[in-house]
């Protein structure tokens, strides 16, 4: 026998047994808990995001085992931090995104969330451009230099033959002052979320000038990050999320009233302006989560573009479909 070895006699042992079958004996729940599953969004209130709350608020990720805690950031950029700084464990981005893999961050897309831009829309005053054409040679305000609002602005210039420079990007950031130079006319346009857009037409204050989903057809404007360590030591977790995240999209698509009931207030918008956008912006959303070779060539060219890469990286290189269902 070993020394210091106390063995149970039996009247302990059954002692042991009989709290054991009672209940009797407490266990640490945290013994027995599930690990938290950290989900970034890159902003707290788009549409594009809102599967992820409508998810847990259905039980369709603890539906799969996973114990989903969503955490918002303000943009793209802080989010690639919080996943670089082991924050967060998965994050909802934009395909432009994937670009940073090339300059070392620690993450790999597993999934492609949507398809063409059909967030995004430029707004003009009313009594403002009637037309594409009208655009050439005027201001139109975007989030950031580099960033997808200015790509698509860029993008929907060159289209019109006026090369990539043909219409004036002027980065504002927040979206209030971006607005508030509209009204006061120092710019002509505006990129803003389709939901922000309804609204300023609704109150009169706007109007939609072009939606450029219809221009970009052939785009990843979403992507399903995972960190790499993630992906090293919790891929049941990712592959039960992403089960769990088509489970919520089949929702959405046969549950409008459900699903605009909690659009509205993750969104702060009302029922009329939610369900507006959900009719405008479901059909963008992947239902099997598959990237699209076309779509990554146009968002591969994009980096080049942004002037983020010198050249347009191998795709294969960006992104992983082993977590997705088979």
């Amino acid at each position: 026998m070993l020394k210091g070895f106390q063995p149970f006699n039996k009247l302990r042992l059954a002692a042991l047994a009989l709290l054991l079958s009672s209940g009797m004996v407490a266990v640490a729940p945290s013994s027995f808990a599930a690990e938290k599953f950290r989900v970034g969004k890159a902003v707290p209130e788009a549409f594009s995001f809102v599967p992820l709350d409508v998810g847990i608020a259905k039980g369709f990720f603890a539906k799969y085992g996973v114990d989903v805690e969503s955490i918002a950031f303000a943009g793209d950029a802080k989010l690639q931090q919080a996943m670089a700084g082991d924050g967060i464990d998965a994050a909802l981005g934009s395909g432009p995104g994937m670009a940073f893999i090339m300059k070392g961050s620690p993450v790999k897309a597993i999934a492609a969330m949507a398809g063409p831009p059909l967030l995004l829309t430029l707004v003009v005053l009313p009594d403002g451009p009637k037309n594409v054409a009208d655009l050439k040679g005027k201001k139109v305000s975007v989030s950031t230099v580099g960033s997808l609002t200015a790509w698509l602005v860029s993008e929907t210039s060159n289209q019109q033959g006026w090369g990539h420079d043909g219409i004036s990007v002027v980065p504002m950031g927040a979206m209030p002052p971006q607005i508030a130079a509209l009204t006061r006319k120092d710019i002509d346009g505006t990129v803003m979320d389709m939901a922000n857009a309804l609204a300023l037409e609704k109150e009169g204050r706007g109007r939609i000038l072009v939606r450029f989903g219809t221009l970009v057809k052939d785009f990843h404007i979403h992507v399903i990050f995972a960190t790499d360590k993630a992906i090293a030591k919790r891929p049941a977790d990712l592959s039960n999320f992403l089960k769990g995240w088509l489970d919520t999209i089949a929702f959405m698509r046969k549950n409008k009233a459900e699903t605009v009931k909690i659009a509205a207030q993750v969104m702060g918008k009302d029922e009329d302006i939610a369900g507006r956008t959900y009719d405008e912006l479901m059909p963008m959303f992947s239902d099997d989560g598959k990237f699209n070779p076309k779509a990554m060539a146009v968002l591969t060219r994009s980096y080049v573009d942004l002037k983020i890469l010198d050249s347009e990286p191998d795709p294969s290189k960006l992104y992983t479909e082993q977590f997705l269902p088979k």
